[in-house]
């Protein structure tokens, strides 16, 4: 899932980021680039507590929904990809029924894309997407 984040650094501090879709969430690190490798962690590390509390996980809104907030003013933009899987609980095995034309053209996204590590990857990325647009 992508979450988009803000960075922010006042004179003499490291790099700050924020996470808005996800409360409480923040990091940071010296460098942009180790800012942003550590949101990853801090990501993780919230979600496993929300898990472990038995809260649902937030979703991911469009940037545009936190641009105008004036708590961000000032801020660079940039968007995390982190995978939400490992916390959606057990890995549940079924059968599905596709055309061999849409399965070969997944297959051909997984193959190419390493964003996704199966189809099962692909699949589930896929619907969550398509749920949080409802």
């Amino acid at each position: 899932m992508k979450f988009s984040v803000v960075l922010h650094k006042d004179l003499g501090s490291d790099f700050g980021v924020t996470v808005p879709d996800v409360p409480g969430c923040f990091s940071s690190g010296v460098t942009v680039a180790e800012a942003l490798d550590n949101v990853q962690e801090a990501l993780a590390l919230h979600f496993e507590g929300l898990v472990a509390d038995d809260q649902p996980l937030p979703q991911a809104q469009d940037i545009d929904v936190h641009y105008a907030n004036p708590d961000f003013a000032g801020g660079v933009w940039a968007v995390v990809d982190f995978d939400v899987t490992p916390y959606l609980g057990k890995a549940v095995r079924f059968n599905a029924t596709l055309p061999e034309n849409l399965l070969h053209r997944i297959d051909e996204r997984v193959k190419r894309d390493h964003r996704y590590a199966s189809r099962s990857g692909f699949l589930a990325t896929a619907a969550l997407r398509e749920l949080a647009a409802v």
